[in-house]
């Protein structure tokens, strides 16, 4: 699990940090513990590989003038068995650090050496985490939105599990509450539609009103008839909506498998009603005195609870007050509990089963449910605001044409999965949903999806790999490949531009998928694949492997080899397809 660039930084902390202690014990500088020596990549590596503004935030400290500091630093830096053939002073005190062909040959022999490890990492070991998304209500066809959860939860998944963390992926199936008697009720209008006609009964306006509930009524009537009209109504509701979701269920769990989408866990939310914990746990807020009665409904001290997490985390008395805090009912006064008690259970349930972290992806428009959640949790002592992360989704506007396409799922007209999946690739549809941080609304372009040209960046990014596939069989044979050991391989003659560019765009894999893993944001996957397909295009127009001599062809295949390395192991992540061929 090597990190050349974090080598290499780690060299020049190193380096930085001798020269100054050096300057120090001879009086030069002040000494001091609290000097960073920070290292970044600059925006134009012509003024250097890396670069270090150590002498900037120093000069305060050090009470001398940054160049001067820089200065002195530089001309008692040894470079001798480092990955450094230079380092310069620039501008006010800028610290330039240049890399030797040396590094360049590691960044490969790191690739080849790892494989399908390279990137990854275990800065998660030991972390068990629960990633929930989708959970979308199991009263209609999956949609859109529900799309774009799909893919940020399983990318995030597989992102999460290729930097050490233990991950498993649940989807909470709402099964019980207000939805399901909605859907068993829509479910009961259509029924009694078939018999007595449209005229002869009247669709309740607030129902379900797509062509599913009309399905699953049809389906109803053509296995029983007219039967279910002996049963008592509240009877015949329950019947209706069991029936409702052994038929949906499936459907979602075979809709999200073919879009590469699969799960360690499927959740019941009436387990949690069965199993008594709901009851348990509204039980324990009392218990804790977080809970009062009022209009004959059990509530839930939101308020305070919410003032105490807001204060911890430095928000003033006038900030909390402008926030116009409410408390919550966890049971009503018809004595059922509310989806918020259930969802207090459930989280709890989490923690219950031993995950440190848990993670769900929402969409934007439950922002105000998170501190409500996270403070609730706080309330019986299980760390929310530290413990639940909630990765808000913003929405997706399908474009074609250059315009905007319409859907509500209130007219019964959203755009469902799995007619989508009919329309683009699925290679399309995950790499489009992911290719913006959760928190960005994304406009997903349907005639781009389906172009088969370098404008598509999934297809730009797919045929890099096919063809550095195709051009690795072009070059050798299968007996040559069998028999060519790579690591032997002398890269020390890659030094045209294209070339250098492409390595170092390689050594940046393990940080891109530190900060992805860091930041809960697989979208860096996607950028970093369309910059490496970008560089080895622009080698490829530039350079020529078959017909070199031998030192630098078998350079350049090892280099390219090396991409199609990290090309796969990012697109794995992304949940996409490796095409041998285009």
């Amino acid at each position: 699990m090597i990190n050349m660039i974090g080598k290499a930084m780690s060299q020049i902390r190193e380096i930085l940090n001798n020269s100054y202690r050096e300057l120090a014990a001879e009086g030069v500088f002040i000494e001091s513990d609290e000097l960073e020596m920070n290292v970044e990549i600059p925006a134009d590596t012509n003024n250097g590989d890396f670069a270090s503004s150590f002498a900037l935030t120093a000069a305060k400290k050090l009470r001398k003038a940054p160049r001067m500091i820089a200065d002195a630093v530089v001309e008692r830096a040894k470079l001798d068995g480092s990955y450094f053939n230079k380092v310069e002073v620039a501008g006010p005190g800028f610290i330039n650090f240049f890399v030797d062909k040396k590094w360049y040959g590691e960044v490969l022999n790191a690739i080849e050496n790892e494989k399908e490890s390279y990137g990854s990492s275990d800065k998660g070991k030991g972390q068990k985490i629960n990633v929930e998304f989708v959970s979308a209500n199991p009263t209609g066809p999956m949609h859109i939105g529900n799309a774009r959860g799909g893919v940020l939860g399983d990318t995030l998944a597989n992102l999460l599990k290729k930097t050490g963390y233990d991950v498993s992926k649940e989807f909470y199936v709402n099964d019980a509450g207000n939805q399901v008697n909605k859907f068993a009720v829509s479910i009961n209008g259509r029924y009694m539609q078939i018999i007595y006609g449209e005229d002869g009964f009247e669709f309740p306006e607030d129902c379900y009103q797509g062509d599913d509930i009309k399905e699953l009524a049809q389906a109803l009537y053509d296995e029983h008839g007219k039967k279910l009209l002996d049963m008592e109504e509240a009877e015949r509701l329950k019947f209706m909506a069991d029936f409702g979701l052994k038929t949906n269920i499936p459907l979602m769990k075979r809709d999200l498998e073919k879009y590469r989408v699969t799960y360690d866990t499927w959740f019941l939310e009436s387990s949690l009603h069965e199993s008594g914990l709901v009851a348990d746990t509204v039980q324990k807020l009392a218990d804790k005195g977080l809970t009062y009665e009022k209009d004959g409904a059990l509530w839930l001290k939101t308020t305070e609870l919410l003032v105490d997490k807001y204060t911890k985390e430095g928000k003033t008395p006038e900030q909390i007050e402008n926030l116009n805090l409410k408390d919550d009912v966890l049971k009503r006064s018809n004595g059922f509990y509310t989806y918020f008690a259930a969802d207090i259970a459930y989280h709890r349930n989490k923690f219950d089963r031993g995950f440190t972290r848990a993670i769900n992806i929402w969409g934007a428009d439950h922002f105000g449910h998170v501190a409500r959640l996270q403070a609730a949790l706080d309330g019986l002592g299980l760390d929310g605001s530290g413990k639940l992360v909630i990765v808000l989704m913003h929405l997706v506007n399908l474009v074609q044409n250059g315009e905007q396409v319409r859907m509500s799922k209130r007219s019964g007209k959203a755009i469902a999965l799995r007619d989508l999946l009919d329309e683009i690739s699925v290679d399309a549809a995950r790499y489009f949903f992911n290719s913006r941080a959760a928190a960005s609304a994304i406009d997903f372009d349907l005639d781009l999806a389906v172009k088969n040209d370098s404008d598509n960046p999934v297809y730009y990014i797919q045929y890099a790999y096919a063809r550095i596939n195709s051009l690795v069989n072009n070059v050798c044979s299968e007996e040559e490949k069998a028999g060519m050991d790579f690591s032997a391989i002398d890269t020390s003659v890659l030094t045209q531009e294209s070339e250098i560019n492409l390595i170092k765009c390689l050594a940046r894999f393990p940080e891109v998928m530190s900060q992805a893993s860091d930041e809960l944001d697989p979208s860096h996957i996607n950028r970093y694949l369309l910059d490496v397909a970008g560089e080895f295009h622009r080698f490829y127009t530039a350079n020529r492997i078959k017909g070199e001599e031998e030192s630098i062809r078998n350079a350049r295949l090892k280099m390219v080899d090396c991409t199609r390395i990290v090309l796969k192991n990012g697109m794995e992540i992304l949940g996409l397809d490796l095409p041998e061929k285009m």
